[in-house]
């Protein structure tokens, strides 16, 4: 199927890195009407990863939606990718997704075998993870795209929120960095084969693990780290805790290829998106550009960034160790001073 038809030439940007920028977002939400009820526990307020209604003292509704271009060549692994993101979202809230709607827009000309495979990838992703497609809607359109809406369950009293980090959280994150960058390489059909294997087993990997073991700790704040990157990410925790974090960039996985590709000046568009919309709250120091720019990559279907109190975080990096991609502690929440991040 890949030799028949290669998805990411049908599109003019590819995965997360098609989002709206944070900043142009929340002009466009800024003064919008909204219903007031005291069951809805998280709305689009604190730019949190899925929506929350509590339906009674031990259940909650989580809702999300996301869809985006094509991210891969192969209609089947796209499909996978595109699910795999979406559901990561609920699972950011602590959630157990339940049952998806497909979305869905293709082009006339896309062979049936091909929208066929986007499809199966999806099913059986949200397989996987124990979720029922039930359903979806599609329109044609110049351009292919694909996600779900998802809904799942969460206890209201034990899920995660992108704000309440304390001083004194450790970071940890579940994932490498400089997804965005690949992409921008593979546009340009300069990966080597293991190096997109490899990408494509990060993308392709649910966060489901992550989500199970930290649920056996505290977690004061938590997010998954997508299009807007993972500074971009960071900045709206820290924003929404009334909060600063120490960065240690050493201690951050990057992509090794992705860092090369860096710094010959292979980026994503939506990069410097990332960087307009969060740079004026980092002081960079003295790190590489490079780094920098791997830090404000726009990632598809990343991993989650939590945070915990300091006593329990050796123990929930050994819990994850093995079990997600890379466990890493990569910084610290401190008292709110005049930037939001701080990176050494």
């Amino acid at each position: 199927m890949s030799e028949d038809i290669k998805l990411t030439k049908l599109s003019t940007c590819a995965g997360c890195g098609a989002k709206v920028g944070a900043g142009v977002l929340q002009k466009l939400l800024s003064d919008l009407p909204t219903l007031r009820d005291e069951n809805l526990l998280v709305g689009f307020d604190k730019s949190d990863d899925a929506a929350v209604y509590k339906l009674s003292e031990d259940r909650a509704i989580v809702q999300t939606l996301d869809f985006f271009p094509p991210i891969a060549d192969d209609p089947y692994t796209f499909g996978q990718i595109a699910a795999t993101n979406a559901l990561s979202d609920i699972y950011a809230m602590g959630g157990e997704p339940k049952l998806a709607l497909n979305i869905m827009c293709v082009p006339k000309s896309m062979p049936k075998e091909a929208v066929h495979e986007i499809l199966r990838g999806g099913y059986e992703k949200c397989a996987e993870a124990g979720a029922i497609i039930c359903g979806g809607h599609s329109i044609f359109d110049e351009e292919p795209k694909y996600g779900l809406s998802v809904t799942g369950f969460v206890d209201p009293n034990r899920m995660w929120k992108n704000c309440g980090a304390r001083v004194g959280d450790v970071l940890i994150l579940t994932k490498p960095i400089g997804i965005g960058v690949l992409t921008a390489a593979q546009r340009g059909e300069l990966l080597e084969p293991e190096t997109q294997e490899r990408m494509i087993s990060l993308m392709t990997t649910l966060n489901r693990n992550a989500r199970d073991i930290l649920s056996g700790f505290t977690v004061h704040a938590c997010t998954d780290v997508t299009g807007f990157s993972l500074l971009g990410h960071l900045y709206e925790m820290c924003s929404g805790s009334d909060v600063s974090a120490r960065l240690d960039t050493s201690k951050v996985s990057l992509i090794s290829e992705a860092l090369e590709f860096a710094r010959i000046g292979i980026l994503p568009e939506g990069m410097y998106r990332n960087r307009t919309y969060a740079e004026h709250a980092v002081d960079c120091g003295d790190v590489e550009l490079a780094v920098c720019d791997l830090l404000f990559d726009p990632q598809t279907s990343g991993g989650l960034l939590v945070a915990v109190p300091k006593d329990e975080a050796e123990r929930v990096l050994n819990a994850l160790e093995g079990n997600v991609p890379c466990a890493q502690r990569i910084g610290t929440i401190i008292e709110q001073h005049e930037k939001a991040i701080y990176l050494v």
